[in-house]
């Protein structure tokens, strides 16, 4: 058996991982595969399909030595012995679990194209975030008809954070291997380990079974978005008593107990793993009769729907209860900073209720505005919308701004020169706290922040 290794599927999980293995491992033959021609092209160029901060210099630095990018899957599935499942496994939208259980679609066509093209013994690894026991299910699939091909599968979850994806890959807190406790599945755990092994020290890499690697991931992201909504539902209750939630996240997060970690009030989560994966946990949950924990979990995404219209609410009551024919200037469309990710973004929703209360917006975001233009493309009035890549230009003329995604040079705009040019009374809606709210009202906007008291002239 090589060491040569496929991933099937380019995107946000497997391009980056790949191109660590291939950077740390220069002896290993890496290949991404995709039936996008449109992605696999992008990855071959100087413009790489996604941004993610260090990303375009690991990819350079190896491509076309030991890291490939192609559209030819049976060639991959051929010649490589390990083989990585990263494929996309979005939230159902049909039948049996429609809004809750993940869609295996693309995931159980990838496993049957594995069986039917592989000559040789080959590992198979989930990268993808999949229920509870879907390892099973694909070893099922891949040893029916197998043709004396031995298959064994691994979960291998990934921990990454879009925006230090690069970061995480270098300095992981942890790499779980879960594989089945027999002398085969215990030789392809360590064959994987040796491989992180690399530059992950042993002790961060932790082996489990099968089942217990496929729900740590779940586990993982339920704990984590559970954490900001508990946060956000306090800043809702700041914003009555005068609290501010700034201080109360700090004094418990000194509490070493709790940790500062996740407890920064805002709009809300987003991106392609919380909501999926929580609603995931919910369907699983349900399915085995357990429904107080389903209702348990259930409620983390409610109070971040909530948290989502509460922020458009709060516009609207501020700005003399309509918005109609105003113009707002959104900064920030992209999930959180560093990424062009817009996935399950908390401005898609914001955007989408101001359209309805017939406001005019200008969006602007350094990364993200093809995907905002995507993400947007039905909605009825797309007349009211602009796209606008320079924030000066965006905020022009406008009644409010909405920041929604804390962008590092956000910070270090005019915001004197803004004020300026927009309509009076200015507003300020800072949906992350990123802007220091002092300054902004000493200019003389009105500003309102999450879970803190508004700063008004009116």
């Amino acid at each position: 058996m090589n060491n040569n290794i496929l991933c099937i599927g380019a995107g946000y999980v497997g391009g980056p991982t790949m191109a660590m293995i291939a950077y740390k491992c220069h002896d290993i033959n890496v290949t991404i595969v995709d039936i996008n021609q449109e992605r696999i092209d992008a990855w071959n160029s100087d413009e790489l399909p996604i941004y993610e901060p260090g990303l375009e210099e690991v990819v350079k630095s190896r491509r076309n030595k030991n890291l490939f990018f192609s559209t030819d899957i049976e060639q991959g599935i051929i010649d490589n012995d390990i083989i990585f499942v990263s494929v996309n496994t979005p939230t159902k939208t049909f039948g049996h679990g429609a809004g809750y259980a993940a869609d295996l679609q693309y995931w159980e066509k990838c496993a049957r194209h594995i069986r039917e093209v592989a000559n040789s013994d080959k590992i198979v690894i989930e990268k993808s975030t999949l229920p509870v026991r879907t390892a099973a299910a694909m070893a099922r699939i891949l040893e029916h008809g197998s043709k004396n091909t031995v298959f064994t599968v691994l979960s291998n979850p990934e921990f990454l954070a879009e925006g230090t994806a690069i970061d995480d890959l270098q300095n992981p807190d942890r790499v779980l291997i879960g594989g089945s406790q027999t002398e085969q599945g215990k030789f392809a755990i360590e064959k994987l380990a040796a491989i992180y092994g690399r530059w992950v020290d042993d002790e961060k890499i932790l082996r489990t079974n099968l089942w217990s690697s496929e729900l740590s991931k779940l586990t993982a992201n339920a704990f984590l978005a559970q954490r900001v909504s508990s946060i956000n539902s306090i800043s809702a209750l700041c914003e009555k008593t005068e609290a501010d939630v700034s201080e109360v996240a700090h004094a418990i997060g000194a509490d070493k107990r709790i940790g500062s970690k996740f407890l920064k009030a805002s709009i809300g989560f987003g991106g392609s793993c919380f909501k999926k994966d929580i609603l995931n946990l919910v369907y699983i949950c349900e399915t085995y009769g357990l429904t107080e924990c389903a209702d348990y979990w259930r409620q983390v995404v409610i109070m971040n729907e909530y948290q989502e219209s509460r922020f458009v609410a709060r516009m609207l009551k501020a700005m003399f209860n309509t918005i109609a024919g105003k113009k707002i200037a959104i900064l920030g469309f992209a999930f959180k900073a560093d990424t062009g990710d817009t996935r399950e973004s908390p401005a898609i929703k914001v955007c989408k209720e101001l359209l309805q209360e017939n406001a005019i917006i200008t969006i602007s975001d350094p990364q993200a505005l093809k995907s905002a233009k995507r993400d947007l493309a039905d909605v009825e009035n797309l007349e009211n919308i602009v796209f606008e890549a320079d924030p000066y230009k965006a905020t022009e003329g406008a009644h409010a701004i909405a920041l929604l995604t804390d962008w590092r040079n956000y910070k270090e705009l005019d915001f004197k020169k803004i004020y300026e040019t927009m309509e009076k009374p200015a507003f300020f809606f800072d949906g992350r706290n990123h802007i220091d709210s002092d300054m902004l009202y000493d200019i003389g906007f009105n500003v309102y922040t999450i879970g803190q008291t508004e700063k008004t002239h009116i």
